[in-house]
Protein backbone atom coordinates (compact mmCIF):
# COMPACT_ATOMS: atom_id res chain seq x y z
CA UNK A 1 0.00 0.00 0.00
CA UNK A 2 2.81 2.46 0.58
CA UNK A 3 4.84 1.89 -2.55
CA UNK A 4 1.20 2.41 -4.23
CA UNK A 5 0.95 5.55 -2.28
CA UNK A 6 4.19 7.01 -3.36
CA UNK A 7 3.69 6.09 -6.53
CA UNK A 8 0.40 8.35 -6.80
CA UNK A 9 2.27 11.23 -4.78
CA UNK A 10 4.65 11.35 -7.44
CA UNK A 11 2.64 11.56 -10.08
CA UNK A 12 0.59 14.28 -8.51
CA UNK A 13 4.08 15.96 -8.79
CA UNK A 14 4.37 15.40 -12.20
CA UNK A 15 1.17 16.70 -12.66
CA UNK A 16 1.51 19.96 -11.07
CA UNK A 17 5.43 20.38 -13.05
CA UNK A 18 3.14 19.92 -16.18
CA UNK A 19 0.94 22.24 -15.32
CA UNK A 20 3.57 25.38 -14.37
CA UNK A 21 5.69 24.12 -17.37
CA UNK A 22 3.36 25.24 -20.31
CA UNK A 23 1.40 27.84 -18.32
CA UNK A 24 4.14 30.27 -19.24
CA UNK A 25 6.67 32.78 -18.43
CA UNK A 26 6.89 32.92 -15.12
CA UNK A 27 9.14 32.77 -11.72
CA UNK A 28 8.00 30.79 -8.36
CA UNK A 29 10.27 32.58 -5.69
CA UNK A 30 9.88 30.83 -2.37
CA UNK A 31 10.42 33.61 0.73
CA UNK A 32 11.20 31.30 3.92
CA UNK A 33 13.18 31.39 7.30
CA UNK A 34 13.12 30.06 10.98
CA UNK A 35 10.93 32.25 13.40
CA UNK A 36 11.32 36.38 13.50
CA UNK A 37 13.86 36.38 10.47
CA UNK A 38 12.02 38.80 8.69
CA UNK A 39 10.49 36.71 5.86
CA UNK A 40 7.32 39.66 6.13
CA UNK A 41 9.16 42.63 6.07
CA UNK A 42 11.94 41.33 2.83
CA UNK A 43 8.74 40.56 0.86
CA UNK A 44 7.11 43.43 2.01
CA UNK A 45 10.10 45.88 1.14
CA UNK A 46 10.78 43.85 -2.14
CA UNK A 47 6.98 44.80 -3.40
CA UNK A 48 7.28 48.27 -2.48
CA UNK A 49 10.41 48.95 -3.87
CA UNK A 50 9.86 47.90 -6.95
CA UNK A 51 6.04 49.59 -7.74
CA UNK A 52 7.48 53.16 -5.87
CA UNK A 53 10.44 52.53 -8.83
CA UNK A 54 12.84 52.64 -6.19
CA UNK A 55 16.50 53.25 -7.01
CA UNK A 56 18.37 49.65 -6.89
CA UNK A 57 21.67 50.35 -8.51
CA UNK A 58 22.76 46.20 -8.02
CA UNK A 59 19.55 45.32 -9.98
CA UNK A 60 20.62 45.67 -13.31
CA UNK A 61 17.47 46.33 -14.43
CA UNK A 62 16.63 48.94 -12.67
CA UNK A 63 20.21 50.56 -12.98
CA UNK A 64 19.85 50.69 -16.76
CA UNK A 65 16.50 51.79 -16.72
CA UNK A 66 14.82 49.23 -18.03
CA UNK A 67 12.08 48.80 -15.62
CA UNK A 68 9.12 50.40 -17.07
CA UNK A 69 6.59 49.59 -14.17
CA UNK A 70 5.68 46.51 -11.47
CA UNK A 71 2.49 45.67 -10.56
CA UNK A 72 0.19 43.39 -8.54
CA UNK A 73 -1.99 40.87 -10.31
CA UNK A 74 -5.33 39.06 -8.58
CA UNK A 75 -4.29 35.91 -6.60
CA UNK A 76 -3.04 33.12 -8.82
CA UNK A 77 -4.20 30.33 -6.73
CA UNK A 78 -7.76 30.05 -5.49
CA UNK A 79 -6.51 28.00 -2.55
CA UNK A 80 -3.84 29.62 -1.10
CA UNK A 81 -4.22 33.21 0.99
CA UNK A 82 -2.94 36.37 -0.24
CA UNK A 83 -0.03 37.84 1.18
CA UNK A 84 -1.59 40.78 2.98
CA UNK A 85 0.54 42.93 1.48
CA UNK A 86 -1.03 46.51 1.95
CA UNK A 87 -1.93 45.60 5.34
CA UNK A 88 2.02 45.08 6.61
CA UNK A 89 3.03 48.40 4.51
CA UNK A 90 0.81 50.31 6.64
CA UNK A 91 2.01 48.41 9.82
CA UNK A 92 5.51 49.83 8.71
CA UNK A 93 4.47 53.23 8.52
CA UNK A 94 2.24 55.96 10.17
CA UNK A 95 2.65 57.45 13.96
CA UNK A 96 2.43 53.59 15.57
CA UNK A 97 4.79 52.19 13.09
CA UNK A 98 5.16 48.24 14.06
CA UNK A 99 6.49 45.32 12.57
CA UNK A 100 4.08 43.05 10.84
CA UNK A 101 3.18 39.90 12.60
CA UNK A 102 5.42 37.00 12.25
CA UNK A 103 4.66 34.54 9.26
CA UNK A 104 1.96 31.61 10.51
CA UNK A 105 0.82 30.27 7.37
CA UNK A 106 1.49 30.08 3.47
CA UNK A 107 0.28 33.29 1.40
CA UNK A 108 1.46 34.23 -1.85
CA UNK A 109 1.55 37.40 -3.73
CA UNK A 110 1.68 38.23 -7.73
CA UNK A 111 4.22 40.86 -8.94
CA UNK A 112 4.36 41.52 -12.29
CA UNK A 113 7.38 43.41 -13.98
CA UNK A 114 7.76 45.26 -16.87
CA UNK A 115 10.37 45.65 -18.62
CA UNK A 116 13.04 46.44 -21.91
CA UNK A 117 15.38 43.94 -23.17
CA UNK A 118 19.31 44.47 -22.70
CA UNK A 119 19.51 43.18 -26.18
CA UNK A 120 19.26 46.43 -27.64
CA UNK A 121 17.49 48.41 -30.18
CA UNK A 122 14.01 46.96 -31.64
CA UNK A 123 13.10 44.31 -28.94
CA UNK A 124 9.73 44.16 -27.44
CA UNK A 125 8.15 44.87 -24.17
CA UNK A 126 8.57 41.85 -22.11
CA UNK A 127 7.41 41.26 -18.67
CA UNK A 128 8.18 38.80 -15.87
CA UNK A 129 5.32 37.64 -13.60
CA UNK A 130 6.97 36.71 -10.11
CA UNK A 131 5.03 34.74 -7.83
CA UNK A 132 6.53 35.13 -4.10
CA UNK A 133 5.65 32.59 -1.93
CA UNK A 134 5.81 33.12 1.59
CA UNK A 135 5.55 29.87 4.31
CA UNK A 136 7.28 28.88 7.67
CA UNK A 137 10.93 27.84 7.92
CA UNK A 138 9.56 25.38 9.94
CA UNK A 139 7.73 23.74 7.62
CA UNK A 140 10.85 23.08 5.66
CA UNK A 141 12.68 21.39 8.53
CA UNK A 142 9.63 18.68 8.26
CA UNK A 143 10.37 18.08 4.79
CA UNK A 144 13.37 15.60 5.89
CA UNK A 145 10.49 13.59 7.91
CA UNK A 146 9.86 12.27 5.34
CA UNK A 147 12.74 9.73 5.17
CA UNK A 148 12.61 8.99 8.22
CA UNK A 149 10.57 6.03 10.47
CA UNK A 150 8.97 6.86 13.38
CA UNK A 151 11.35 5.03 15.48
CA UNK A 152 14.56 7.03 13.80
CA UNK A 153 13.34 10.52 14.82
CA UNK A 154 12.17 9.50 17.94
CA UNK A 155 15.73 8.36 18.25
CA UNK A 156 16.91 11.28 17.34
CA UNK A 157 14.85 13.70 19.21
CA UNK A 158 14.99 11.95 22.13
CA UNK A 159 19.37 11.65 21.82
CA UNK A 160 18.87 16.06 20.65
CA UNK A 161 16.50 16.33 24.20
CA UNK A 162 19.58 15.72 26.40
CA UNK A 163 22.44 17.88 25.06
CA UNK A 164 23.63 20.59 27.25
CA UNK A 165 21.77 23.24 25.79
CA UNK A 166 18.29 21.36 25.91
CA UNK A 167 18.45 18.65 28.97
CA UNK A 168 16.86 21.70 31.48
CA UNK A 169 14.15 22.66 28.63
CA UNK A 170 12.95 18.92 28.18
CA UNK A 171 13.20 18.09 31.84
CA UNK A 172 9.09 17.77 32.52
CA UNK A 173 8.96 16.44 28.91
CA UNK A 174 11.88 13.24 29.55
CA UNK A 175 10.54 12.92 33.51
CA UNK A 176 7.34 11.93 32.00
CA UNK A 177 8.28 9.53 29.87
CA UNK A 178 10.18 7.73 32.08
CA UNK A 179 7.24 5.58 33.87
CA UNK A 180 6.04 4.95 30.53
CA UNK A 181 5.99 1.57 29.02
CA UNK A 182 5.92 1.97 24.74
CA UNK A 183 4.25 -1.22 24.75
CA UNK A 184 1.42 -0.90 27.38
CA UNK A 185 -2.34 -0.22 25.53
CA UNK A 186 -2.98 2.93 23.03
CA UNK A 187 -4.34 5.52 25.90
CA UNK A 188 -5.78 8.84 24.79
CA UNK A 189 -4.78 10.43 27.85
CA UNK A 190 -1.26 9.54 28.00
CA UNK A 191 -1.04 10.47 24.38
CA UNK A 192 -2.24 13.78 24.90
CA UNK A 193 -0.51 14.54 28.32
CA UNK A 194 2.83 13.69 26.70
CA UNK A 195 2.35 15.20 23.61
CA UNK A 196 1.55 18.33 25.58
CA UNK A 197 4.86 18.46 27.67
CA UNK A 198 6.68 17.64 24.36
CA UNK A 199 5.12 20.69 22.69
CA UNK A 200 6.00 22.77 25.76
CA UNK A 201 9.65 21.64 25.38
CA UNK A 202 10.01 22.94 21.75
CA UNK A 203 8.45 26.47 22.69
CA UNK A 204 10.78 26.96 25.69
CA UNK A 205 13.52 26.30 23.22
CA UNK A 206 12.44 28.40 20.65
CA UNK A 207 12.32 31.45 23.04
CA UNK A 208 14.97 34.79 22.41
CA UNK A 209 16.88 33.29 25.34
CA UNK A 210 17.62 30.03 24.02
CA UNK A 211 16.66 30.78 20.06
CA UNK A 212 16.85 27.15 19.33
CA UNK A 213 16.27 26.23 15.95
CA UNK A 214 15.96 22.70 15.00
CA UNK A 215 12.39 22.14 16.63
CA UNK A 216 10.27 19.87 13.87
CA UNK A 217 7.33 19.20 13.82
CA UNK A 218 7.10 22.50 12.69
CA UNK A 219 3.29 22.70 13.15
CA UNK A 220 3.08 21.95 17.06
CA UNK A 221 4.73 25.27 16.98
CA UNK A 222 1.51 27.00 14.92
CA UNK A 223 -1.07 24.30 14.59
CA UNK A 224 -3.48 26.41 13.10
CA UNK A 225 -6.70 24.61 12.02
CA UNK A 226 -4.81 21.07 13.27
CA UNK A 227 -4.89 22.04 16.89
CA UNK A 228 -6.06 19.07 18.90
CA UNK A 229 -6.42 16.98 16.23
CA UNK A 230 -4.50 13.20 16.60
CA UNK A 231 -2.23 14.36 13.36
CA UNK A 232 -0.53 16.93 15.80
CA UNK A 233 -1.13 14.49 19.34
CA UNK A 234 1.88 12.00 19.45
CA UNK A 235 5.07 12.70 20.44
CA UNK A 236 8.98 11.03 20.64
CA UNK A 237 8.61 7.84 22.91
CA UNK A 238 11.69 5.88 24.42
CA UNK A 239 11.79 2.57 21.98
CA UNK A 240 14.58 -0.44 22.45
CA UNK A 241 16.96 -0.91 19.21
CA UNK A 242 15.20 -3.19 16.86
CA UNK A 243 11.91 -3.46 19.06
CA UNK A 244 8.79 -4.53 16.84
CA UNK A 245 6.10 -2.27 17.50
CA UNK A 246 3.04 -4.56 18.46
CA UNK A 247 -0.78 -3.28 16.93
CA UNK A 248 -2.86 -1.80 20.09
CA UNK A 249 -0.14 -0.19 21.47
CA UNK A 250 0.72 3.27 22.83
CA UNK A 251 3.94 3.28 20.47
CA UNK A 252 1.63 1.71 17.45
CA UNK A 253 -0.92 4.97 18.17
CA UNK A 254 2.56 7.80 18.34
CA UNK A 255 3.41 5.76 14.85
CA UNK A 256 0.36 6.14 13.00
CA UNK A 257 -0.17 9.18 14.13
CA UNK A 258 3.51 10.18 12.74
CA UNK A 259 2.68 8.86 9.55
CA UNK A 260 -0.65 10.91 9.23
CA UNK A 261 1.30 14.09 10.06
CA UNK A 262 3.20 13.45 6.93
CA UNK A 263 0.76 12.21 5.04
CA UNK A 264 -1.65 14.94 5.48
CA UNK A 265 0.80 17.83 6.94
CA UNK A 266 4.17 17.59 5.67
CA UNK A 267 3.39 15.17 1.88
CA UNK A 268 0.63 18.34 0.33
CA UNK A 269 2.97 21.15 1.88
CA UNK A 270 5.76 19.71 -0.43
CA UNK A 271 3.14 19.00 -3.41
CA UNK A 272 1.54 21.62 -3.58
CA UNK A 273 3.93 24.04 -3.20
CA UNK A 274 7.62 23.89 -2.22
CA UNK A 275 8.15 20.98 -4.91
CA UNK A 276 7.23 24.09 -7.79
CA UNK A 277 9.76 26.40 -6.64
CA UNK A 278 12.37 28.21 -9.15
CA UNK A 279 14.78 29.70 -6.60
CA UNK A 280 14.40 30.13 -2.85
CA UNK A 281 15.62 32.94 -0.37
CA UNK A 282 16.37 31.61 3.16
CA UNK A 283 16.54 34.60 5.78
CA UNK A 284 18.93 33.94 8.83
CA UNK A 285 18.52 36.11 12.69
CA UNK A 286 22.17 34.97 12.92
CA UNK A 287 22.04 37.85 15.32
CA UNK A 288 19.25 36.19 17.84
CA UNK A 289 21.52 33.16 18.00
CA UNK A 290 24.66 35.34 18.59
CA UNK A 291 22.89 37.10 21.48
CA UNK A 292 21.99 33.36 22.82
CA UNK A 293 25.60 31.83 22.52
CA UNK A 294 27.46 28.74 21.09
CA UNK A 295 25.38 26.39 21.66
CA UNK A 296 22.13 28.36 19.55
CA UNK A 297 24.64 28.77 16.98
CA UNK A 298 25.69 25.15 16.66
CA UNK A 299 22.01 24.04 16.28
CA UNK A 300 21.12 27.07 13.50
CA UNK A 301 24.00 25.13 11.61
CA UNK A 302 22.14 22.07 11.98
CA UNK A 303 18.86 23.61 11.53
CA UNK A 304 20.52 25.26 7.85
CA UNK A 305 21.42 21.69 6.98
CA UNK A 306 18.25 19.91 7.26
CA UNK A 307 17.08 22.85 5.19
CA UNK A 308 19.36 22.19 2.00
CA UNK A 309 18.40 18.17 2.53
CA UNK A 310 14.66 19.42 1.58
CA UNK A 311 15.67 21.34 -1.71
CA UNK A 312 15.64 19.52 -4.53
CA UNK A 313 19.01 21.87 -5.79
CA UNK A 314 20.95 21.38 -9.18
CA UNK A 315 20.48 23.33 -12.95
CA UNK A 316 17.66 21.65 -14.23
CA UNK A 317 17.62 20.40 -18.00
CA UNK A 318 14.77 21.54 -20.90
CA UNK A 319 13.31 17.87 -19.96
CA UNK A 320 13.73 17.08 -16.74
CA UNK A 321 12.62 20.85 -15.44
CA UNK A 322 8.65 19.27 -16.90
CA UNK A 323 8.89 16.77 -14.92
CA UNK A 324 10.94 17.57 -11.73
CA UNK A 325 11.26 20.98 -11.00
CA UNK A 326 14.70 21.85 -9.40
CA UNK A 327 15.18 25.16 -7.53
CA UNK A 328 18.60 26.03 -9.17
CA UNK A 329 19.21 29.70 -7.43
CA UNK A 330 19.05 29.45 -3.73
CA UNK A 331 20.44 32.83 -1.66
CA UNK A 332 21.09 32.76 2.49
CA UNK A 333 20.71 36.31 3.60
CA UNK A 334 21.41 36.90 7.51
CA UNK A 335 19.13 39.60 8.00
CA UNK A 336 18.77 43.10 10.09
CA UNK A 337 22.36 44.09 8.87
CA UNK A 338 21.47 47.63 10.38
CA UNK A 339 21.61 46.02 13.94
CA UNK A 340 25.61 46.70 13.22
CA UNK A 341 28.12 49.20 11.65
CA UNK A 342 28.88 48.90 8.31
CA UNK A 343 32.33 47.73 9.09
CA UNK A 344 30.60 44.39 10.40
CA UNK A 345 28.88 43.51 7.71
CA UNK A 346 31.48 41.32 5.84
CA UNK A 347 31.93 39.97 9.13
CA UNK A 348 28.34 39.10 9.62
CA UNK A 349 28.34 37.67 6.17
CA UNK A 350 31.07 35.42 7.06
CA UNK A 351 29.25 34.21 10.07
CA UNK A 352 26.44 32.97 7.88
CA UNK A 353 29.18 31.26 5.75
CA UNK A 354 30.80 29.14 8.45
CA UNK A 355 26.81 28.24 9.27
CA UNK A 356 25.53 27.46 6.29
CA UNK A 357 29.08 25.74 4.80
CA UNK A 358 28.02 21.98 5.33
CA UNK A 359 24.55 23.13 3.31
CA UNK A 360 26.25 24.67 0.48
CA UNK A 361 28.22 21.87 -0.15
CA UNK A 362 26.08 19.64 0.04
CA UNK A 363 24.00 21.91 -2.77
CA UNK A 364 27.04 23.12 -4.98
CA UNK A 365 27.93 19.41 -5.11
CA UNK A 366 25.26 18.81 -7.48
CA UNK A 367 25.02 21.81 -9.46
CA UNK A 368 22.82 25.01 -7.16
CA UNK A 369 24.01 28.79 -7.80
CA UNK A 370 23.97 29.45 -3.97
CA UNK A 371 25.12 33.12 -2.05
CA UNK A 372 25.39 34.21 1.18
CA UNK A 373 24.31 37.92 2.08
CA UNK A 374 24.03 40.33 4.85
CA UNK A 375 20.84 42.33 4.75
CA UNK A 376 18.63 44.85 6.03
CA UNK A 377 15.24 44.97 3.79
CA UNK A 378 14.16 47.56 5.82
CA UNK A 379 17.00 49.77 7.31
CA UNK A 380 15.42 50.75 11.02
CA UNK A 381 18.95 52.51 12.05
CA UNK A 382 21.74 55.34 10.88
CA UNK A 383 25.54 55.79 11.38
CA UNK A 384 27.44 57.95 13.69
CA UNK A 385 30.74 58.11 15.13
CA UNK A 386 30.54 58.74 18.84
CA UNK A 387 33.15 59.98 21.26
CA UNK A 388 33.30 58.36 24.46
CA UNK A 389 36.05 57.89 26.69
CA UNK A 390 38.60 59.94 24.71
CA UNK A 391 37.85 57.25 21.99
CA UNK A 392 36.05 57.61 18.43
CA UNK A 393 33.84 54.98 18.21
CA UNK A 394 31.17 54.09 15.43
CA UNK A 395 27.77 53.45 16.69
CA UNK A 396 23.97 53.25 15.22
CA UNK A 397 21.46 55.38 16.14
CA UNK A 398 17.55 54.18 15.84
CA UNK A 399 14.39 54.04 18.12
CA UNK A 400 14.74 51.24 20.56
CA UNK A 401 11.44 49.04 21.21
CA UNK A 402 9.91 49.18 24.14
CA UNK A 403 11.40 47.14 27.00
CA UNK A 404 15.17 46.49 25.03
CA UNK A 405 17.23 46.60 27.44
CA UNK A 406 21.38 47.07 27.22
CA UNK A 407 24.32 48.03 29.14
CA UNK A 408 21.81 48.92 32.10
CA UNK A 409 19.46 51.09 30.14
CA UNK A 410 15.83 50.30 29.32
CA UNK A 411 14.54 52.07 26.21
CA UNK A 412 10.70 53.45 26.26
CA UNK A 413 10.43 53.30 22.73
CA UNK A 414 10.08 56.58 21.94
CA UNK A 415 13.29 58.44 22.57
CA UNK A 416 16.66 58.17 20.36
CA UNK A 417 19.49 56.36 20.95
CA UNK A 418 22.99 55.89 19.99
CA UNK A 419 23.88 51.98 20.77
CA UNK A 420 27.85 50.70 20.07
CA UNK A 421 27.28 47.13 18.95
CA UNK A 422 30.65 46.00 19.15
CA UNK A 423 32.90 44.58 16.40
CA UNK A 424 31.91 40.90 15.41
CA UNK A 425 34.83 38.71 15.19
CA UNK A 426 37.20 38.50 12.38
CA UNK A 427 37.78 34.68 12.95
CA UNK A 428 33.93 33.25 11.97
CA UNK A 429 34.81 30.07 13.82
CA UNK A 430 35.56 31.89 16.92
CA UNK A 431 31.47 32.09 17.55
CA UNK A 432 31.38 28.27 18.29
CA UNK A 433 33.59 27.59 21.25
CA UNK A 434 31.64 26.30 24.05
CA UNK A 435 28.39 24.30 24.32
CA UNK A 436 26.38 26.89 26.73
CA UNK A 437 23.34 29.19 26.23
CA UNK A 438 24.41 32.98 27.27
CA UNK A 439 21.41 33.58 29.68
CA UNK A 440 22.26 37.30 30.70
CA UNK A 441 23.95 40.17 29.09
CA UNK A 442 27.12 39.70 30.99
CA UNK A 443 27.37 35.86 29.55
CA UNK A 444 27.87 37.25 26.30
CA UNK A 445 30.38 39.62 24.23
CA UNK A 446 27.02 40.89 21.93
CA UNK A 447 23.26 42.01 23.04
CA UNK A 448 21.71 43.40 20.22
CA UNK A 449 18.72 45.23 20.61
CA UNK A 450 15.65 45.71 18.36
CA UNK A 451 14.72 48.78 16.73
CA UNK A 452 11.27 50.18 16.12
CA UNK A 453 10.58 50.93 11.94
CA UNK A 454 11.81 54.01 10.66
CA UNK A 455 10.03 57.30 9.91
CA UNK A 456 9.91 57.25 5.84
CA UNK A 457 8.55 60.10 3.76
CA UNK A 458 4.70 59.14 2.46
CA UNK A 459 4.68 56.82 -0.69
CA UNK A 460 8.57 56.52 0.05
CA UNK A 461 9.99 53.25 1.11
CA UNK A 462 11.84 52.77 3.52
CA UNK A 463 16.26 52.76 3.41
CA UNK A 464 17.77 49.41 2.65
CA UNK A 465 20.77 47.56 2.74
CA UNK A 466 22.18 45.06 -0.59
CA UNK A 467 18.32 44.30 -1.03
CA UNK A 468 19.00 45.10 -4.52
CA UNK A 469 21.87 42.78 -4.60
CA UNK A 470 19.31 40.12 -3.45
CA UNK A 471 17.22 40.88 -6.31
CA UNK A 472 19.68 40.96 -9.11
CA UNK A 473 20.57 37.28 -7.49
CA UNK A 474 17.10 36.06 -7.24
CA UNK A 475 15.66 37.18 -10.40
CA UNK A 476 18.07 39.65 -12.39
CA UNK A 477 18.36 37.16 -15.19
CA UNK A 478 15.02 36.97 -15.82
CA UNK A 479 15.08 40.45 -16.53
CA UNK A 480 17.98 40.72 -18.79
Amino acid sequence: MSVFTDLVFEAGLVARSLGDYFSGGRLRLGVTGLSRSGKTVFLTALVNNLIAGARLPVLAASAEGRITRARLEPQPDDAVPRFAYEEHLASLGGPDRRWPQSTRRISQLRLTIEFESASGWGSKPSSLAIDLVDYPGEWLLDLPLLDKSYATWARETLNASETPARAPLSADWRAALGGLDAHAKADEDTARDIAERFTAYLRKARDDVYALSTLPPGRFLMPGDLEGSPALTFAPIPLGEGDAIASGTLAAMMERRYEAYKSHVVKPFFRDHFARLDRQIVLVDALTALNSGPAALADLENALSEVLRAFRAGRSSRFASIFRPRIDRILFAAAKADHLHHTSHDRLEAILRALTAKAIARAEGVGATIDVIALAAIRATREAEIRHGGETLPAIIGVPEKGEKIGGQLFDGVAEAAVFPGELPADPMAIFKGDGIALAESDNDWRFVRFRPPLTAPGQPAPQIRLDRALQFLFGDRLA
